[in-house]
């Protein structure tokens, strides 16, 4: 850990980290017009809008097409549907729930591009639930005030609309203007040469290595005038997350690596209630939709005391922030590891229609939704921060575009209202799309040749990844203090991060492959991760310190921001909140 001046927000260290990957060299090169990171609601937008208005792109993935986060989505995506609703509303509910730290401009874009962008879903394909009357069926989640969730599938919105946009891309495969590569993670964002000011040059491409079969093999470089980041979260970083394990934070990673801004990484959105198998599970877990707490469920301590009510005026549909400190407070006070979500009331016939899919996924866990009290706890869920852009997805650094839950928009805050997430990956990748086509198409974004960029290159054994997720979650967790951060920057500081590092006999410790790379990803997330939590002094939304109780916003109601130096030195500064 290298020494760095102590900033306003009280971080004394600031770690220095590697501005890129160890790797083979590229062995091929593509070269498009746009590359499109990622196959979730963002990447899969991003590319549909692309593909008929530049002349070729590239969609990167790193499973299957439709194995991203989208698909886990079970409440809905929001949208002010309802003519007794409005856009006005929508906002007003979002800028609460963001504590203070949304920009009212990108919210704004949000709930007013919101409608039109879930009807252009339907044309697409994408089959919502509907009321007696056929228009589509809304419900309400914790924040809202209006009924303006839509749903499909009862509980499986995500894995309708990611099944709907997967079938537009199957049907163009053949087209020569798009070409999807699957099961490969981008290693680093390319760039050119740096300004005379040191500043990075700009984003021309990636390097990213490829799985399986085909003829896009091993290390290769895709190089192109645009790059879209649409990589999801960070949920892996964690022991325990909601998260399908390919959230390893690659996207704001190698966007950091590069050279561009990061900002509101502290802010981490644990769901309230997650099913709680013991404390010896890992991995992704079962999520129990705050659909159903919409719905009339309950929340017990494990004394059988209903809790929320006398925590916030309302209850069981608070914020997601509010209802997760809420029950971790109470487990300490009631000494237990979990507490009951109840909604045996609602009946058998309504729930097994309503959730089907969290019905079934409890029965497999022995647990029934409709005469069960179910176990459940805070676990990471979502995050709020990402790399930072404007209202068209623009980065910090030219050429680079961040859109859906790996970007940083400003929408929400501190803290994620329930079902923005969908909502914003598909109106932010329809403008940014737009946007790169408008800047090809007017000879604004040309390719650079990239060049390798100053500071280090690294690797992280796939070893040391288990320690990585304790100091995570032992650090900057559901609830934090200066001591455990401190422990946990501490911690982090001492992972081996050495891309020679041997044993003496001479073997690797680590080698370039998959799960050094996506160690290496986590590594360096949670690193910032724990830099900038430590420096916010205060709570709000995702960021909760017990040391620093209350909300602070005479000093802290500001965006930190993050970013390294050439030489690898994280700086993190106080940005105005508009």
């Amino acid at each position: 850990m290298a020494t760095a001046p102590s900033s306003d927000g009280g971080l004394d260290s600031a770690p220095r980290l590697a501005t890129r990957l160890a790797a083979p060299a590229a062995g091929w090169t593509v070269e498009v017009d746009a590359i499109v990171v990622g196959s979730g609601i963002a990447g899969l937008t991003a590319a549909l809008e692309l593909r008929t208005r530049v002349p070729r792109v590239l969609l990167v993935t790193k499973d299957l097409l439709g194995s991203g986060s989208t698909v886990w989505a079970q409440g809905g995506i929001a949208a002010a549907l309802d003519p007794e609703d409005s856009p006005a509303a929508h906002l007003q509910d979002t800028l609460v729930a963001g504590v203070g730290l949304c920009d009212p401009r990108a919210v704004e874009v949000l709930v007013t591009e919101g409608p039109a962008r879930v009807r252009e879903l339907v044309a697409r394909g994408a089959v919502f639930d509907r009321a007696p009357d056929g228009q589509i069926s809304l419900t309400r989640e914790g924040g809202h005030h209006a009924d303006r969730i839509a749903h499909a599938g009862g509980d499986a919105t995500g894995a309708e609309i990611s099944r709907a946009l997967v079938a537009q891309i199957e049907a163009v495969r053949d087209d020569p203007g798009i070409e999807v590569i699957e099961h490969a993670l981008v290693l680093d964002v390319l760039t050119g040469p740096a300004g005379p000011d040191g500043r990075p040059g700009a984003a021309c491409g990636v390097t990213l290595h490829v799985i399986g079969e085909g003829q896009r093999d091993g290390v290769g470089a895709a190089l192109g005038k645009a790059v879209v980041l649409a990589t999801g979260g960070i949920g892996q970083v964690f022991r325990s997350s909601t998260n399908p394990p390919q959230a390893t934070g690659d996207g704001i990673a190698a966007a950091l690596r590069a050279g561009a801004v990061v900002g509101d990484v502290e802010f981490v959105q644990f769901h309230p209630t997650v099913l709680w198998l013991g404390s010896g599970v890992k991995g992704q877990l079962t999520l129990v939709s705050e659909a159903v707490r919409g719905e009339g469920a309950l929340l017990l301590d494990t004394d059988g005391v209903r809790f929320m009510p006398d925590v916030h005026p309302m209850a069981e549909l608070a914020p997601r922030d509010v209802v997760a400190h809420a029950i971790v407070r109470r487990m300490a006070d009631t000494g237990a590891d979990h507490v009951w979500l109840d909604a045996r009331h609602l009946g058998g016939d309504f729930l097994r229609r309503r959730f089907p899919t969290i019905h079934e996924r409890l029965l497999e866990h022995g647990i029934d939704l409709t005469t069960d009290l179910v176990p459940v706890a805070p676990a990471q869920h979502y995050h709020s921060g990402g790399v930072v852009t404007d209202l068209v997805g623009r980065t910090s650094l030219p050429g680079l575009y961040a859109v859906g839950e790996a970007a940083c928009t400003g929408v929400h805050g501190a803290n994620r209202l329930a079902s923005n997430s969908l909502l914003e990956g598909l109106v932010f990748a329809h403008r940014a799309a737009r946007h790169i086509t408008d800047k090809v198409a007017a000879g604004a974004l040309t390719r650079q040749e990239p060049t390798v960029r100053s500071g280090s290159e690294a690797l992280v054994a796939a070893a040391s990844r288990a320690r990585v997720q304790r100091l995570a979650t032992e650090g900057p967790g559901v609830l934090r203090s200066g001591d455990c951060l401190r422990r946990a920057a501490s911690g982090l500081a001492g992972v081996p991060t050495d891309a020679h590092l041997r044993h003496d006999d001479g073997r690797a410790l680590a080698a370039p492959q998959t799960a050094e790379w996506e160690t290496t990803n986590v590594h360096q997330v949670a690193s910032v991760l724990t830099a900038t939590a430590l420096a916010r002094q205060e709570s709000r939304g995702g960021h909760a310190r017990s040391d620093f109780p209350e909300r602070d916003d005479e000093h802290w109601r500001v965006r930190l921001e993050a970013s390294l130096d050439p030489d690898g030195q994280l700086v993190v500064r106080r940005a105005p909140i508009d």
